[in-house]
């Protein structure tokens, strides 16, 4: 059985869900890692590894979803939490365009208070820089709805208008409503992320597609994750990249109230095997340095990844985790050429730059 569905993926064929299940019960690193790096060089035939260079900019820690999987978040009745002015906004960018960025990864807390106006004069005046605006996460977005009693297809049109240029995958964690009850039961559901994701597309917008693994969940819900992935790149082709990405349980609540060990590079590398496997409609998939560090992504290059991310000049919410990597644009570029491939700039929208 798990000899004739290795034939299957080598041949192109669309894994199941029941052959997932099967390459993930029996199939050995090695074999899951010559799969995923056969169906990377089948839609990637040139040796060449992207990456972006921009900053994650998290415009306010305050936030009102108290997930239990986030070391970042300050309640809005505790002390010390932050909301950046427009003019450290401002700042933040032109350092990230002196450094060569094309792009600001802009999320922040689900800020109990302000409306969906501010956000507008957030993004314009990010956009009178001339910068690519990737922001606001589905849950952001989701709640800007729910605090300004709009259908969510008004918001997004109202934040393009403002300057959004396209959006994140954060806050989809596992697309596992027994997941989501019990690790953030104030965020949006999985159907909500999905409709928010399936709106943008639908009005032009391209958006990326994450993963948090590595807690409670259980194999069936991480195939659960992506397949309803699947099922909307299927839909609608609005996705430019998957990111699968490790949780950080140091100083996060749920980490102090029960024993999670953090992921091992083993199993980090086996997820991001299957994944590239089983989402065929994806064309990116991204390593995580970012989580398991450089040499872990630079092997994660032989097991399905095409793309290094972004060089992060600032990095928020992984740090409050206790997990500090830092690599420069220089180092990328380096790691990448020592693992047999060119390092390209690229865009968004995976367009390069020249």
């Amino acid at each position: 059985m798990l000899a004739s569905t290795i034939k299957r993926v080598q041949a192109g064929e669309r894994l199941s869900d029941q052959e997932y299940l099967l390459l993930e019960r029996e199939a050995d690193l090695h074999q899951l890692g010559v799969l995923a790096n056969t169906i990377r060089r089948r839609l990637h035939p040139e040796p060449m590894v992207t990456y972006v260079v921009d900053r994650n900019i998290n415009y306010t820690d305050i936030c009102v979803s108290a997930c239990k999987f986030c070391a970042f978040f300050k309640g809005p009745e505790e002390e010390g939490g932050q909301l950046l002015s427009f003019a450290e906004l401002r700042d933040k960018i032109r350092e990230t365009q002196e450094l060569g960025g094309t792009q600001v990864l802009l999320q922040g807390g689900l800020h109990p208070d302000k409306p969906l106006e501010y956000y507008e004069e957030m993004l314009r005046t990010m956009k009178a820089t001339g910068i690519h605006v990737h922001g606001f996460s589905p849950p952001e977005i989701f709640h800007f709805a729910q605090l300004s009693d709009l259908p969510i297809s008004k918001v997004i049109r109202r934040l393009m208008a403002a300057g959004l240029d396209s959006i994140p995958g954060g806050g989809a964690e596992i697309l596992s409503d027994r997941v989501r009850t019990e690790l953030a039961p104030k965020k949006c559901t999985a159907d909500q992320w999905l409709e928010v994701m399936e709106c943008a597309h639908g009005l032009g917008l391209r958006t990326t597609a994450t993963m948090m693994f590595g807690h409670i969940e259980t194999v069936e819900e991480r195939l659960e994750h992506l397949r309803r992935l699947r099922d909307l790149q299927d839909r609608t082709s609005g996705f430019t990249a998957f990111i699968p990405w490790s949780f950080q349980p140091d100083n996060t609540p749920l980490a102090a109230a029960r024993k999670i060990d953090k992921v091992s590079s083993f199993q980090y590398l086996r997820n991001l095997a299957l994944s590239r496997i089983y989402l065929d409609n994806f064309a990116n998939i991204q390593a995580s340095w970012v989580t398991q560090g450089p040499k872990v992504a630079q092997l994660s290059l032989f097991f399905g990844a095409n793309d290094f991310g972004s060089t992060m000049i600032e990095e928020n919410v992984v740090a409050a985790a206790g997990v500090r990597f830092r690599l420069s644009e220089g180092e990328i570029r380096r790691l990448v050429s020592d693992a047999g491939f060119a390092p390209r700039q690229r865009l968004m929208d995976y367009s390069l730059v020249e």
